[in-house]
C-alpha cells in the first residue's frame, strides 16, 4: 500500500469522507480511510499540498478536523482540530508552517504551528472559495454569495488589499447580483479570475486604478461551480452545474474548445502546472482527466462515491505517465462503443407467453379501444343488406301509388 500511494498522480476527497489515490497508468483507485469509521460528518471538503515536496496531503472534513496525510509512509500522520465559525471548509492553505482554514460563515484563521492561538480575520458571510496565491503565500482571496472578490494579505490582515467593485447596474437600473464561486491567481502577475454563480468569467487587475473587471465573459446561463487555469496561464477551464466544461481565452475572451463526457455538477477542476491536462470530478462519481489541446478523453475513473475536490500531482512521476497518456488516449468513440456493447449484450425483455400476443388478439377479438377489423365478407354482407332495403322501399311506393289512382 506504501509503493501505491507513491504512484498516485490525483488525489480525490469524497462524500463518504474516504480520501482516494488514484494511479493513472494503471487506471487504479486505492482508499486511504478507515472505513469501519467513517460517519457523515467525515466528508472532505477541502484537500491541499503540505509541503512544496508533496508529500503530505491536508484533508479538511466537515467536522473541522484537518488530518495530514503522509504520501511517503501511506498513513495519516496527524489530526488537528480547527473550530470556529459555522459550515465546512471553503479553503485550506499553508504559509510559513502555518495552516490557513476558511470556513463558510467567513472566519478566516492562521493557525501557527504548535500553538493552539490564532489570528481570526473576518472576510465576510457566505463564502464559497478561499485560495491561495502561488508567487505570494501570504496572499489569500475569497469570495461568495453576495460577498465580492476581496485580496487579504496576512502580514497586515487588519483591511483586504484589494475590494472588487460590482459592475454597473442593469438597463433596468437594478444591482447586478454577486456569487463568486472559485478564484485563483494568475501567475507572473497580480491579475486574479473568478468564476460566478450567474455564468460569469471576470478578470481583475489590483494594479488597474479601477476595482471593477477588466475582462468578462458569459458561458451558457448554468452557475459555473469551478475553474483552473491551464498551464501557460492564457486560458482557463470552467465547469457548470449541467456537466458542461469548456476552455476560455483570457486574452481574447472568447470560447477555445468544449470538453465532453460528463454527467452531472462538476464540483473540482485542476490543470496540471506542466502538461496540457484537466482533472475533473463531481456528482457523477468519475474521475476524467482530458487533454486540453485537442479535448481528448485521457483517463476515466469510477470511484464509486460523490466526489468533492481532488489535488493534481506535479511531481517528475507523472511525466511519464503523462506522456504515455497523450499518446494512448482513451477516446470518446472508444467510450460510447464499450457502452453501446453493453446494452446490445442484454437479453430483450418480451410479453407473456403467446407469441408476444395479448390474449384478446390471439383470440381473434379486437383489443380495447382498437378499431374493429374489417373483411371482405362483412363488407358485401353489409352492401347486400342495404341493397335489398333500398329495393323493398322502391316497390312499396310502386303499390302505394298504384292504390291511390285506384281510389281516385
Amino acid at each position: 500500500m506504501a509503493e501505491s500511494s507513491r504512484l498516485c498522480s490525483v488525489w480525490v476527497g469524497s462524500e463518504t469522507g474516504i480520501l482516494k489515490g488514484v494511479d493513472l497508468a494503471k487506471k487504479q483507485a486505492f482508499n486511504y480511510s478507515d472505513l469501519s469509521t467513517l460517519s457523515r460528518d467525515q466528508e472532505v471538503t477541502a484537500l491541499c499540498w503540505g509541503d512544496d515536496f508533496e508529500s503530505e496531503v491536508l484533508v479538511g472534513s466537515v467536522n473541522r478536523t484537518v488530518k495530514t496525510f503522509s504520501t511517503e509512509k501511506s498513513r495519516f500522520t496527524e489530526f488537528r482540530h480547527c473550530p470556529g465559525g459555522e459550515g465546512p471548509f471553503r479553503g485550506l492553505a499553508v504559509w510559513n508552517s502555518s495552516l490557513i482554514t476558511c470556513v463558510e460563515s467567513g472566519l478566516l484563521k492562521v493557525w501557527k504551528e504548535g500553538s493552539l492561538d490564532s489570528v481570526e480575520i473576518p472576510v465576510g458571510p457566505d463564502v464559497y472559495r478561499m485560495r491561495q496565491s502561488p508567487s505570494q503565500c501570504h496572499r489569500v482571496a475569497t469570495g461568495g454569495k453576495a460577498n465580492d472578490l476581496k485580496i487579504w494579505d496576512l502580514q497586515r490582515p487588519e483591511e483586504p488589499v484589494f475590494r472588487a467593485k460590482n459592475v454597473r447596474n442593469d438597463w433596468l437600473d437594478l444591482q447586478v447580483p454577486v456569487w463568486i464561486r472559485d478564484v485563483q491567481f494568475i501567475p507572473g502577475s497580480d491579475k486574479v479570475v473568478t468564476c460566478t454563480g450567474y455564468h460569469q468569467v471576470r478578470v481583475y487587475d489590483p494594479a488597474s486604478p479601477q476595482r471593477r473587471p477588466v475582462l468578462e465573459v458569459e458561458y451558457e446561463e448554468y452557475p459555473l461551480t469551478a475553474l483552473s487555469l491551464t498551464a501557460d496561464a492564457n486560458s482557463v477551464v470552467v465547469g457548470n452545474t449541467h456537466g458542461q466544461v469548456a476552455i476560455i481565452d483570457l486574452r481574447q475572451g472568447r470560447l477555445l474548445r468544449c470538453l465532453k463526457g460528463f454527467a452531472g455538477s462538476v464540483l473540482s477542476l485542476q490543470c496540471h502546472s506542466s502538461l496540457p491536462l484537466v482533472a475533473s470530478c463531481g456528482l457523477d462519481r468519475f474521475l476524467r482527466v482530458h487533454n486540453t489541446q485537442d479535448r481528448q478523453l485521457q483517463h476515466k475513473v469510477y470511484l464509486k462515491s460523490r466526489l468533492n475536490c481532488l489535488l493534481f500531482s506535479s511531481q517528475d512521476k507523472l511525466q511519464a505517465d503523462g506522456e504515455t497518456a497523450l499518446q494512448d488516449g482513451v477516446k470518446e468513440e472508444d467510450v460510447e462503443e464499450e457502452e453501446d456493447e453493453v446494452w446490445a449484450d442484454m437479453p430483450t425483455v418480451t410479453d407473456r407467453a403467446g407469441g408476444g400476443k395479448r390474449r384478446n388478439e390471439s383470440e381473434g377479438e379486437p383489443q380495447r379501444g382498437a378499431a374493429p377489423r374489417r373483411t371482405g365478407k362483412t363488407n358485401s354482407a353489409t352492401q347486400a343488406k342495404k341493397t335489398k332495403g333500398n329495393t323493398t322501399g322502391v316497390t312499396q311506393g310502386k303499390k302505394t301509388k298504384r292504390k291511390l289512382r285506384a281510389s281516385s
